[in-house]
């Protein structure tokens, strides 16, 4: 399906092809794509009348949700950007990202596990701070149907749609712009390789927060035309429940997700033949849950895929009929339309079966971050090359195979950890002199965080307390599960820690 390149275009698209088809689908509560695009540009002659301008950004700071959905594009259909929060973040780690993006206004979920977003933002500069869930008062000031659509008007595929943020080596979380064309490109041609389409009844365990759960959840839904039920919880009992009652067909996923299926001790009391189409990746993939996920589960297609968020999410894909062993062992080739090579040190390109450093080029590569020249000019070579920072390499049939990461970055049940920012916050200790964390692996998780910590003399030794202090500063994934206690970390001649001694440790 083709359209002009900017979400407001295909929402509207979306709202003419599926009028009176569910698009979005939440504990019995239905919406058609006519009543999605009504309510959103409803809310987004609020955003206008509220004072918000084409090119203000705007937060969301909770779990998936129709009104989440809405409220995205409502700010997009009003020029404004989204900058979607983690659900896992504490308040500093929001206000943090709130302060440097600038954001005039933050939409917030009352409580969501445990915390109270509200008073957590008690301490931002936000103009508007609003509940997603009760936005009654606020639209009240809504401009007219004529002044939205001027506003809509000036949005072109180039006008940035969004700023997710990711973290560096640095630590310091950096915002990753991407326009309204390359969102609604990528995701066209990802959702056309993973088969998505208007029949799919799609279950979103993915958070809205992220890429996977955003551009390739509720956003390749909406250029398709199939049916979203956002979870916003994952609960292993509730989602076997939803894929019975609602003929799930489609679902993407972490590994963890799956294996969570297999292991489940009742899954065989569960009707779950609407099965039709997986995707996963982020984490290493044994060949034998590729092959349960088809033969078990009854996944007809089941796909593995790489990207990060300066790629708008996606750099490869496997294919229809590619063997367990591919599925598992690669991520796919690269997407029909960028080029994506393995580099040396050099900044050749190195054969296959040759690992380098893998570098993407295309439409996909991210506008750049957010008044950060400086870190952009690193990342994007002026040939227009993105570099990932991951280890890959080719195998002669042109798939390509993470090896390593270059960043030290590791993911945890399926989200991204950045050991620098995790040890900037642990520094911040009363009792720890250094430390240095590491991804080791987990059954469960695939891998979580170990740190190595010197403490400062005379300072107590206390795994517990320094672990429970973590849960506390940090979002629960990023929270280290084990504690070393070491008299020094092993360094090489420049000062950098030679974290790879420190697993043998």
């Amino acid at each position: 399906m083709h359209f002009e390149a900017t979400l407001p275009a295909a929402l509207d698209n979306a709202a003419l092809a599926w009028p009176d088809k569910p698009a979005i689908v939440e504990q019995r509560s239905v919406i058609t794509f006519r009543e999605l695009n009504t309510r959103a540009r409803r809310m987004a002659r609020a955003f206008i009348g509220s004072g918000l301008e084409s090119g203000d950004r705007f937060a969301i700071w909770a779990p998936n949700s129709s009104a989440w959905q809405i409220t995205a594009l409502a700010g997009q259909l009003a020029g404004c950007i989204l900058v979607p929060l983690n659900t896992r973040y504490k308040s500093s780690e929001a206000n943090d990202i709130l302060d440097r993006s600038g954001c005039k206004a933050v939409f917030y979920a009352d409580s969501f596990l445990g915390n109270d977003y509200g008073a957590m933002l008690n301490d931002s500069n936000i103009p508007l701070v609003i509940d997603i869930n009760r936005p009654e008062d606020w639209v009240a000031g809504a401009v007219s149907e004529e002044v939205l659509q001027e506003r809509v008007n000036t949005i072109t595929s180039d006008s940035i749609a969004d700023v997710l943020y990711t973290s560096g080596t640095t630590g310091a979380p950096k915002g990753v712009m991407c326009n309204h064309g390359q969102n609604l490109r990528v995701f066209e041609t990802w959702s056309e390789g993973v088969t998505l389409n208007s029949a799919d009844q799609y279950l979103i365990v993915n958070p809205y927060f992220h890429s996977f759960g955003y551009k390739a959840g509720w956003l390749a839904a909406l250029i398709r035309g199939a049916t979203v039920h956002p979870v916003p919880v994952f609960d292993l009992d509730e989602v076997l429940n939803l894929i019975q009652s609602e003929a799930i067909s489609f679902l993407p996923g972490a590994p963890t997700v799956f294996q969570s299926i297999l292991a489940h001790p009742s899954r065989d009391e569960y009707d779950l033949s609407s099965l039709r189409c997986a995707v996963t990746g982020a984490a290493s993939i044994p060949v034998q849950l590729v092959r349960d996920m088809k033969s078990i589960l009854g996944f007809e297609e089941v796909y593995t895929a790489y990207g990060l968020t300066e790629s708008t999410g996606v750099v490869s894909l496997c294919r229809s009929g590619d063997d367990f062993e591919t599925i598992a062992t690669t991520s796919g080739q690269p997407m029909d339309g960028i080029e994506v090579q393995t580099t040396g040190s050099d900044g050749r390109p190195t054969a296959p079966g040759q690992p380098g450093e893998i570098w993407v080029r295309g439409f996909n590569v991210m506008q750049g971050y957010l008044d950060d020249p400086h870190a952009t000019n690193e990342t994007i070579t002026p040939e227009g090359w993105l570099k990932t920072g991951d280890i890959g390499e080719f195998t002669e049939s042109g798939y390509l195979r993470i090896t390593d990461r270059i960043k030290d970055m590791y993911i945890c049940g399926g989200f991204n950890c950045y050991p620098a920012e995790i040890e900037n916050v642990l520094l911040n200790h009363v009792a720890i002199l250094d430390v240095s964390v590491v991804g080791v692996p987990d059954a469960r998780l695939g891998e979580v965080g170990h740190a190595y910590i010197i403490t400062k003399p005379g300072e107590k030794q206390d795994e517990d307390e320094l672990i429970t202090w973590a849960r506390d500063n940090l979002a629960n994934f990023k929270v280290p599960r084990g504690i070393t206690f070491l008299d020094e970390l092993p360094r090489n001649a420049s000062g950098k820690v030679q974290k790879f001694l420190l697993t043998n440790k």
